[in-house]
Formats: structure tokens, C-alpha cells, sequence
């Protein structure tokens, strides 16, 4: 049987059968058991990828063989670092900077600083959907099967059409990427989004608080008398919802739809500070974590520990801790330091969130990569060490 991952209109993301599921859940189960040789997978194709791209071709991709050799040919990177080759690439020369041509644009939300702009390719689009669909497909396979897997998801997307983009002398109508995302991949093995991102797009709104609410009364209104079996997205929208609906409506989400689950992403203290809230909101369901991004789905929840574990056979992960850098599955137990991940599409990229190891390759991400993040860590830590 095959579900469909849903009138994505890109040949090679249409969607995919159970086995295929259970072979990527596989292979995610099988790198965390065996990182080290994951990661070197990894590794290797990354760079063969890199080696077709002008700038693997300046910093000598073909010769790399190892991670010592990875790190002394490619340098750390910041969007700042990459953003002349975006450039390049929005002026019609791809190879720049990537080795496939960019199928669509994406907008970052800005919440800590300025919105940035990525191209986005096949592969990553791939990596995305596969280890994005992890956090539900795994909470799903271990709690009733396939059977489980189906219903309404509520849409609490961005929007997918903020803006234009000149690329290659043409306009290009772009957007926030979550948006971006749902659009090209409307069902989750199964689980359709409610509203469609179509409609979400049609109102054409931006991030004011009435362009919030204007999308708020829409999904509410399609929702309301649907099933709904989970919600997916970013934790303080999550929130704002489910106040939302019940300051205008006078009602709880959770005397609306039964939930299986809230899946939920993109901010620090998921579990300590949005999992109340959320619950209080929502019922008394699992809420699981995902640690997702723009720039790719790196880990999420895998049991009732409220950690995240990496995707270590899709992405490549570093640690820079007191000046030197080490492989994240090296990081101890209350060791921390600054997350550098490599895709598709970004060799050693500083995406700049602090991560925290707690043992047995389970993670979690407690904050941006600034001193005062570093330094609330510190005091927390000392203060609760013998808890933690």
C-alpha cells in the first residue's frame, strides 16, 4: 500500500509506501546505535556533492577523506559567510554554491534577527520530508500501527507568499518556509492539513497581529467540526491558537478534537515551558519535540524522554565547545557548546543554537548561541546539577 505524500507536483517527492517508512525509521534506529560510522557516510556523500560546486572546487571537496580533512578545507559558515554565493545563485548561477538548481525560495522567520533567504533543492526537500515525518511516524508506528496514521492536521503554517524575488531576471513569489513546505508536501503519510496552505495563501496576509487572527478564524472555522488527530508546528503559534480560539469563541481546542499528540518545534524549553501551556490548551496528550529549521530537520522526540535524537544518517553534526570542535555524538553528558550541521546545501553551517548532550545520543537544544543563554545554562546547571 502506498500513501501519498501529496500532490506536490515535483516528480520523486510523491510520497511513499509504508516499507519505505519503516526503512528510513530503520536506518534512524540503526545510526544511533553505530554514529560514528553514520557520520562518515555522511560524510562522504556530502562532500561528493560539495565537489560539484564552485565553491567545494575552490576549497578542494575531492581531496577531502576524513573529518580532519573536512574541517581544515572547508571553514565554518555563517549566513553572512554564504550569503555572496546565494546571491550568485539568485543570479542564475547555481553551481556557485549548490550542485542541483533550486526548485523554490524560502524565507526564515526572524526571530532572533533578521529574516534570511534560501534557495531550496531536490535533496534538501527530501531530507526534509523523510526526517521531518519521523517525530509523527515513529510516535505512530509504536503506539497502533499504520491504522493510527490518519486524519486532520491543523494548518498553523506561515504563509508561502510573503514577498517577490528577482532570480535570473524573473519574479519569484516566495515565502516563509514552513509554509513553503506544507505546500509542497500537503499530506504527512496520510495526514491532511486542514486548511489547505492554498487557502491560508489566499488570504494574503503577513505576521501583524490581524493577519494572525485573520488565519486563526479561517482555521478554526474549516477545523472546527473536522477530525483532528494532531497539530504540528511552532510552539508559541501553537499557543496563540488555542488562546485565540478560546478568547473568541469560548472554548478550549481540547472540547473541540480529541488529540493523539502535539508536535511541536523551533523554540528552546519546549518540554519545561510550552508542554503546561499546550496541555492546559489542548488536553492531556504527548506533546513531542522536533528540533526543525529552515535549514533541515535535524532531530526530534524518540521515546517519553523529553530529548531530542539526531538524525545521524542524513546530516552531519559538529560541536565547537571552548575553542575546538568535536562530532556531537563525542559530546558527554553535561557537555554543551555551539551546533554546526552540514546538508545537501550548507557545508559546516553555525546555525547558531547551543546544545546540551545528556547521554546515550539523546540531545537537547536550550537556546541561542549568545552569553546570555550561555550564561543562564551555566547557573541553571550549577543550581540543578544533581537533578539534571
Amino acid at each position: 500500500m502506498t500513501v501519498k505524500g501529496g500532490g506536490c507536483g515535483l516528480p520523486g517527492l510523491e510520497g511513499q509506501s509504508f516499507d519505505d517508512i519503516w526503512r528510513s525509521l530503520e536506518s534512524w534506529e540503526d545510526s544511533i546505535k553505530d554514529p560514528r560510522n553514520y557520520q562518515a557516510k555522511v560524510l562522504n556523500s556530502l562532500v561528493d556533492g560539495y565537489a560539484k560546486t564552485e565553491y567545494g572546487e575552490r576549497v578542494g571537496a575531492a581531496e577531502v577523506e576524513s573529518i580532519e580533512d573536512y574541517r581544515k578545507s572547508f571553514p565554518r559558515v555563517s549566513y553572512v559567510d554564504i550569503k555572496p554565493y546565494v546571491d550568485e545563485v539568485r543570479g542564475g548561477n547555481y553551481r556557485a554554491f549548490l550542485y542541483e538548481e533550486p526548485l523554490s525560495w524560502v524565507l526564515t522567520r526572524g526571530s532572533t534577527g533578521d529574516s534570511k533567504v534560501f534557495p531550496v533543492t531536490r535533496s534538501h526537500l527530501h531530507e526534509i520530508f523523510d526526517c521531518g515525518s519521523r517525530a509523527v511516524m515513529n510516535y505512530a508506528l509504536k503506539r497502533g500501527g499504520p491504522d493510527m496514521v490518519g486524519g486532520r492536521v491543523l494548518n498553523l503554517n506561515f504563509p508561502s507568499n510573503i514577498e517577490t524575488l528577482d532570480v535570473a531576471g524573473r519574479r519569484v513569489v516566495y515565502g516563509y518556509s514552513s509554509g513553503t513546505y506544507a505546500k509542497l508536501n500537503p499530506v504527512l503519510r496520510g495526514l491532511a492539513l486542514i486548511p489547505r496552505q492554498e487557502e491560508i495563501d489566499d488570504l494574503e496576509t503577513g505576521l501583524s497581529r490581524r493577519d494572525w487572527e485573520r488565519r486563526f478564524e479561517l482555521i478554526y472555522q474549516k477545523s472546527r467540526d473536522e477530525r483532528v488527530v494532531f497539530i504540528i508546528g511552532v510552539a508559541p503559534v501553537q499557543t496563540a491558537f488555542g488562546r485565540y480560539v478560546k478568547r473568541k469563541h469560548g472554548i478550549y481546542p481540547k472540547h473541540l478534537w480529541g488529540l493523539d499528540a502535539i508536535f511541536t518545534t523551533s523554540v528552546a524549553k519546549i518540554q519545561t515551558r510550552y508542554a503546561p501551556v499546550l496541555k492546559s490548551l489542548y488536553g492531556e496528550v504527548p506533546v513531542v519535540e522536533m528540533y526543525t529549521a529552515t535549514e533541515g530537520a535535524f532531530a526530534q522526540q524518540r521515546d517519553s524522554l523529553p530529548y531530542v535524537v539526531p538524525n545521524y544518517d542524513t546530516y552531519l553534526f559538529e560541536v565547537e565547545k571552548g575553542g575546538r570542535v568535536k562530532m556531537l555524538h563525542e559530546l558527554e553528558r553535561g557537555e554543551s557548546g555551539r551546533l554546526i550541521v552540514s546538508t545537501s546545501m550548507l557545508p559546516r553551517y553555525s546555525i547558531g543554537d547551543m546544545i546540551e548532550g545528556m547521554g546515550k545520543n539523546y540531545f537537547r537544544v536550550f537556546g541561542r548561541a549568545n552569553r546570555r543563554t550561555i550564561v543562564e545554562h551555566a547557573i541553571y546547571r550549577a543550581l540543578f546539577r544533581w537533578f539534571i
